[in-house]
């Protein structure tokens, strides 16, 4: 057995004191226990926190951070955005994806997310051709994840229509786009092992027909199933010209929506949508940094907690890539839309200790990973903040998570151990040098 030593750890319990870890070569804890005396070979770290999934990722939009921020003739929104998009993907090769990948996956890393589910959804090559391999860019963010040591539950997105009621693809949609029978194919050649996983995608109700995504979910039993919905208001209001009824109301009406759904944004819902999607078990996808950038709206944070219902965050277009900042974006915009403060913290609880174990738990639940506590019989993720960063010096227990939540950022993570392997060291992921190489190259290939 190998073994982890801190002076504090958030446990299950809440906070203990010296703290052993021991995990088996696979990397899943073995025993946790407090009090215990400092092994030899001496302290790991002073406060450990487990790891968190992001939820949501599309990888390759890493490159295209800061590229959008020019003002159109028009009113800017998502759909402008969504063009600037399609016009990088004219150039975007498998190795560059693997580049922005591992690039990627290393800043998470760093920022303390230990697992990622990736939205995979550009899976053939310009002109709407497959590769020879079906699943070479999948297999390209496969390999990037091994070389980083993330852990990865891929998502390959299924994309068959251009809009509501089986509208055509169009343009770069075609790099995106499969029938049921070609997409299944391309699904049963990705392979995965040890704590990976494998889900599927359909991208959204735009994107498919109640025919196609009932094969979808019918074929692929028990496994996450993570859909964009209800994102931007002319998503619902497309959706209620074409049905009758919005998104999430369409989708709970048509869908057995259980624990294994997660709704990626569900920005736009009703209470009683809220209510209802919360009741059904899924766990809501929020990118708060990415729905801010796009100006998608705020989430109905406050009912849906009420509620019960279980939520996580990605960083989605990956504008940022900071844990503390997208748990603070979300926090804060629910105290923006209500005028008060602490809006998903219980009466008398920290509230930073309440949003960081609600992403920890959500995210594990949206990638079925057995991650997001320190106990037996889950992987061995655990982060080690920098007590001595300016905003921890001081501090303890809950104050920790308040403090490298709203007053920190990621230089407040200084170890990480994913599956039991330190993959980062002193603030400094094993392979952000090579990683970094890469992707300059790959930059200069695409704005060139």
């Amino acid at each position: 057995m190998s073994k982890l030593f801190f002076n504090n750890a958030l446990l299950p319990g809440g906070w203990a004191r010296d703290v052993l870890i021991e995990y088996d070569p696979e990397g899943w804890i073995t025993g946790v226990a407090a009090d215990a005396a400092m092994p030899e070979a001496g302290s790991s770290g002073h406060v450990a926190v487990p790891g968190v999934a992001n939820l949501h990722s599309h990888a390759f939009q890493r490159a295209m951070a800061g590229l959008g921020e020019w003002r159109g003739n028009n009113d800017d929104s998502f759909w402008s955005w969504r063009e600037v998009m399609y016009r990088f993907l004219g150039r975007l090769r498998p190795q560059d994806t693997e580049a922005i990948a591992a690039q990627l996956y290393v800043e998470m890393l760093e920022a303390g997310f230990t697992a990622v589910g990736e939205f995979h959804y550009v899976h053939h090559q310009p002109d709407g051709q497959p590769y020879d391999n079906l699943a070479e860019m999948a297999h390209r963010i496969q390999a990037a994840a091994a070389e980083t040591g993330i852990g990865l539950t891929m998502l390959p997105v299924f994309y068959a229509n251009g809009g509501f009621g089986g509208q055509p693809v169009g343009g770069a949609q075609k790099r995106f786009s499969n029938d049921v029978e070609r997409y299944l194919k391309l699904r049963q050649t990705i392979v995965v092992s040890g704590r990976d996983g494998l889900g599927i995608a359909p991208h959204s109700l735009r994107a498919v027909t109640l025919e196609t995504l009932s094969q979808l979910t019918s074929n692929t039993p028990s496994t996450p199933i993570h859909i964009h919905i209800a994102e931007q208001s002319k998503e619902v209001e497309d959706c209620i010209s074409w049905s009758s009824q919005r998104p999430v109301e369409w989708l709970l009406e048509h869908q057995p929506v259980d624990q294994n759904w997660c709704l990626i944004h569900a920005t736009h819902m009703t209470d009683a949508e809220t209510q209802a999607a919360a009741a059904a078990g899924a766990i809501a996808g929020l990118c708060p940094i990415t729905e801010a950038n796009l100006g998608d709206g705020t989430f109905n944070g406050v009912v849906f907690d009420k509620t019960g219902g279980q939520w996580g965050v990605g960083s989605d277009s990956h504008i940022r890539i900071d844990l503390a900042e997208e748990l603070r974006a979300l926090e804060y915009s629910q105290r923006l839309r209500d005028l008060g403060r602490n809006r998903l913290a219980a009466n008398g609880a920290a509230n930073g200790r309440s949003l960081f174990q609600a992403a920890a738990k959500g995210g594990a639940s949206a990638l079925q990973q057995n991650m997001g506590a320190i106990e037996p019989g889950r992987i061995c993720d655990v982060v080690s903040l920098d007590h001595q960063h300016p905003v921890l010096i001081g501090k303890s227990g809950d104050d920790w998570l308040n403090s490298w939540i709203f007053a920190g950022d990621s230089r407040c993570v200084r170890d990480v151990w994913v599956s039991g392997s330190h993959v980062v060291a002193d603030g400094h992921h094993r392979s952000r040098s090579a990683a970094r190489t890469a992707f300059a190259k790959t930059m200069e290939h695409l704005l060139d």
